[in-house]
């Protein structure tokens, strides 16, 4: 069994979100659109559990994709010192070089589980708009980011539906609402993913988000 296939098998275990992944889904979207104070506090939270401290990193990490660098970089200065823990001793992003074909190689298996049989319409649909855009989602954005093997994938996806719900991305929401169904996580899981961040949102993208699950579910 691979270990994709092993992320999809532990996802349908859990019937609604357990306590780790509701704290990994508030903070996704804290980190992507909240205060610096908000932030600070989110992470003094996480610092005490019940995530493993690994899947906070982690958060805090692919929070460069959806939220930019300086977010990142504040995040994981907050998260520093409200753990206390430091940083590890290496990881494979130092040394892009060694691992750019395995993040290729990650990166075209990890999108292809997010988009099932949308894959080949969205690697033509990237690559109309540019080449170098289809090049970086695979290298950068699956291979690099969200194929790291520190969180399952169908988690990563819980938290890409919330940060993409708090920051209003429809688009991206509604692929990565399938993406989640295909990594392994239940429609359950996904209305309590959405439901954790509705007070973030406006009552009209409440209502607009459960419509789009409801589609979604049903597509």
């Amino acid at each position: 069994m691979t270990e994709m296939a092993l992320d999809r098998s532990a996802a349908a275990s859990i019937p609604s979100l357990d306590d780790a992944t509701r704290q990994l889904v508030r903070l996704a979207a804290i980190l992507s659109i909240g205060s610096e104070r908000e932030m600070r506090a989110a992470l003094v939270e996480a610092a005490a559990g019940p995530a493993e401290p690994l899947w906070v990193e982690e958060v805090i990490l692919q929070g460069y994709l959806f939220a930019g660098f300086p977010r990142t970089l504040n995040a994981a200065r907050e998260w520093r010192r409200a753990s206390g823990r430091p940083a590890p001793s290496n990881d494979e992003g130092e040394d892009p070089e060694a691992h750019v074909t395995e993040w290729r190689d990650r990166g075209e298996a990890t999108c292809a589980v997010v988009y099932g049989p949308f894959y080949e319409r969205l690697r033509r649909n990237i690559h109309e708009l540019h080449p170098a855009l289809d090049a970086w989602m695979i290298v950068d954005g699956y291979g690099k980011i969200l194929g790291r093997p520190g969180l399952e994938l169908w988690r990563r996806e819980l938290c890409v539906v919330a940060v993409c719900a708090a920051s209003r991305q429809d688009r991206q929401l509604h692929s990565h609402l399938h993406g989640a169904l295909h990594a392994g996580a239940s429609a359950a899981q996904l209305r309590e993913t959405l439901t954790l961040v509705e007070d973030m949102l406006h009552a009209d993208d409440v209502s607009r988000f459960r419509h789009l699950l409801a589609r979604v579910v049903h597509e």
